[in-house]
């Protein structure tokens, strides 16, 4: 197996991964999420897809979709910005923190975009835009040093944990299957936040807080209908 920053040269031997590398694996699996080829590794907690029918009325499916892609959207931004800050992350331990989230948000990614699917909808325009932003947020608070990191990633899924449980009241009561996603994401989430606090993560300043939320209002409002 090789070790972490390390790949094959094809003759059995490791080379540490140069910053090129690393820069091409980054545009590699920012391809993947912008283009949809993203795969999750759990079963969707939907359930089987459902492409007969959304069993919703046309103003409750549309509600339901702007919802999802708010969701898809989150999603692209958690995985870019955990990636940001495995990037910079010299901590081998908090790396690998922002690498599993990385990971478990891919699931929440392809399940979103499932759901928008069979909502007959799609995932929002904008999304290279907030990747692109989101990545970069990751990489700027990775400069801050490994508490700062996961106290800012702390912050974020207490913000997403709200965020959901704020679209759990406003799906319809009969989308049973948004529903089930959400709740899914829900629980990630919030573990995601307890690991990062228990390894250490330390709470930001009161400014920086509100200015991420601001950041946020700004995102969920436009992907509702962008």
């Amino acid at each position: 197996m090789l070790e972490q920053g390390a790949a094959s040269d094809g003759k059995g031997f490791a080379r540490r991964m140069s910053s090129f590398d690393k820069v091409l694996v980054e545009v590699g699996r920012a391809i993947d999420v912008l283009g949809g080829a993203a795969r999750a590794s759990r079963p969707n907690p939907a359930g089987k897809p459902d492409l007969d029918a959304t069993g919703l009325p046309a103003n409750e499916q549309r509600h339901a979709a702007g919802l999802m892609r708010v969701n898809h959207v989150g999603e692209v931004c958690a995985q870019a910005l955990y990636r940001g800050q495995a990037v910079l992350c010299r901590d081998d331990a908090a790396r690998q923190i922002f690498e599993q989230a990385a990971a478990e948000e891919v699931d929440h990614l392809a399940w979103c975009g499932q759901r928008l699917h069979e909502l007959q909808s799609r995932p929002s325009y904008l999304n290279p835009l907030w990747y692109a932003g989101s990545f970069a947020f990751g990489m700027l608070a990775g400069f801050g040093g490994s508490a700062t990191n996961l106290g800012f990633m702390a912050e974020t899924e207490a913000q997403v944990e709200q965020h959901l449980e704020s679209h759990l009241k406003q799906l319809p009561v009969d989308d049973g299957r948004s529903r089930r996603i959400v709740e899914q994401m829900r629980a990630d989430e919030a573990r995601h936040r307890r690991t990062a606090q228990a390894s250490g993560g330390r709470s930001l300043p009161k400014p920086v807080r509100l200015a991420m939320r601001a950041v946020s209002k700004v995102m969920t409002t436009t992907a509702y209908r962008i």
